[in-house]
């Protein structure tokens, strides 16, 4: 049995998305061999026993690895999944490949993408180019921008969740808290705001707030001011979180919390979150700007509340209202986490050659 190759370049550890998406993939393929292409700095990962890692890529020389590898996976006849699919990838493959790709053996899942004429008129030229290309949309508006470019073999593929943790019975509120990469376009400044806030108040209520670094470990100048301004607030009920976290302990932070995602509207309007996912699946309620994918989906639950001016005062005003009926939140979330959890890789396992399901 060929072995399906996975292709994860961003996959450095266990922060951010990438983590949880390839482990998910890994046990959904669990009957058959996988072999998967991390970065560097997924040395020592293990997905199982059926996974073979190969932690590989590094930054600065990534497009001319992927290159090589995708030649390389080209000339074996086994399928290619790449699980956070961009533009280059597209390209790498159409530039190596002696005519059209052959069929259902190159899967691209594109999480998200920023429409531009640019964009629209390189992908309709792929499109002509290799029209036996699979590609997959975490939402209806990815899938859409496909079929108007030309491609024929276009799925939706829902981000898989992770699944419901713990019980159904209710957990007592216990902090605010902002999961994930410091980012401003996550709208970690208006946390900032929000702690200070908190200190003007005399308030006591405790939040967590993860400062951690991008899949690369960069963090710009404005988000290193507002760490320093973080750290620099005195709010005694603070928990700064810089450390790396392994599955568990990142897992343990939404228990009993209220998770933040002042993010930007634009940026995320249609743009699959993780955080989001993982705060459902731990039952946590979420405080997402209005207009965004999060917004929508916890509005639909009763999961939290939607954030229509992006200020301190409002986010902290949304936080208390939830605070005040924690029970009835947290129920919605674990009802939304639930419905999530019930997607999976299906449309992928659909189409693979062999299709293993676990």
């Amino acid at each position: 049995m060929q072995p399906i190759h996975v292709v994860e370049p961003t996959l450095e550890g266990y922060s951010g998305h990438c983590y949880s998406l390839v482990t998910s993939l890994c046990h959904a393929l669990v009957n058959g061999p996988v072999e998967l292409w991390s970065a560097r700095g997924a040395q020592g990962m293990v997905f199982g026993a059926h996974v073979a890692n190969h932690p590989m890529f590094r930054r600065r020389i990534r497009l001319i690895q992927t290159l090589l590898l995708y030649r390389r996976l080209l000339r074996s006849g086994a399928p290619i999944v790449v699980t956070t699919a961009r533009r280059s990838d597209l390209l790498t493959l159409d530039l190596i490949a002696d005519g059209p790709l052959p069929r259902n053996r190159v899967f691209l899942y594109f999480h998200w993408l920023r429409e531009t004429p640019a964009k629209l008129r390189s992908f309709r030229k792929l499109a002509r180019r290799q029209p036996h290309v699979v590609i997959f949309g975490t939402t209806a508006t990815v899938v859409e921008f496909f079929k108007r470019c030309g491609f024929t073999n276009v799925y939706l593929l829902p981000y898989p969740a992770p699944p419901a943790s713990g019980s159904d019975a209710p957990v007592a509120f216990r902090q605010l808290l902002y999961a994930g990469a410091a980012r401003q376009d996550k709208g970690f400044s208006l946390i900032v705001d929000l702690v200070e806030l908190l200190v003007r108040e005399n308030d006591r209520m405790p939040i967590a707030v993860q400062v951690s670094a991008d899949h690369y470990g960069k963090v710009d100048a404005k988000t290193r001011a507002d760490i320093a301004r973080l750290q620099a607030a005195g709010y005694a009920p603070l928990a700064v979180v810089s450390q790396t976290l392994t599955p568990q302990e990142y897992s343990a932070l939404f228990t009993g919390s209220i998770c933040l995602q002042p993010y930007d509207r634009d940026e995320f309007r249609d743009r699959v979150s993780g955080v989001t996912l993982d705060a459902l699946s731990h039952a946590c309620p979420v405080v997402a700007t209005a207009g965004t994918w999060s917004a929508n989906l916890i509005k639909s639950f009763g999961a939290g509340i939607e954030l229509q001016s992006l200020d301190a005062a409002s986010l902290l005003k949304a936080a208390r209202e939830i605070q005040r009926d924690y029970a009835v939140f947290q129920a919605g979330a674990r009802a939304a986490g639930k419905a999530q959890n019930r997607k999976s890789w299906a449309p992928l396992l659909e189409l693979l050659p062999r299709a293993p399901t676990g």
